[in-house]
């Protein structure tokens, strides 16, 4: 099962003090707005993103439809048949999407550990 790209979406305390931070380690900001208190920051293939006061927790993020480069991919999975196929599998899901629908959508389920994944589809 494809998931699209991979990020970890930060709960930060300071997205200033973070986003220096992150530039030390050879991050560039990839997307986002200070403005809005969020940015992400990419090296390489990598993507972290930095959230203030937006949620508790971090959060392990996928994109299907995406590259790591926030390309539309020429084929992927629907998050809708990662939803059915999680289901299946008997997962369960903290937040489903319209079964029927299409389109942007997104689900979110934990690990056994408790931490959250949060599946985000953008086309």
């Amino acid at each position: 099962m494809e998931l699209g790209a991979f990020s970890v979406s930060l709960n930060v305390k300071d997205l200033e003090a973070s986003k220096h931070f992150y530039g030390n380690l050879g991050f560039t900001v990839f997307g986002g707005d200070m403005e809005h208190n969020y940015l992400i920051m990419k090296n390489a293939d990598t993507l972290v993103g930095l959230f203030q006061g937006m949620f508790e927790n971090n959060i392990l993020t996928f994109n299907p439809g995406w590259d790591a480069n926030a390309n539309k991919l020429e084929s992927f999975a629907d998050v809708r048949e990662i939803q059915s196929n999680l289901k299946q599998k008997g997962i369960a899901l903290l937040q489903e999407t319209d079964q029927n629908g299409s389109g942007p959508a997104s689900i979110m389920l934990t690990d056994p550990d408790g931490n959250t994944i949060l599946i985000d589809q953008h086309v």
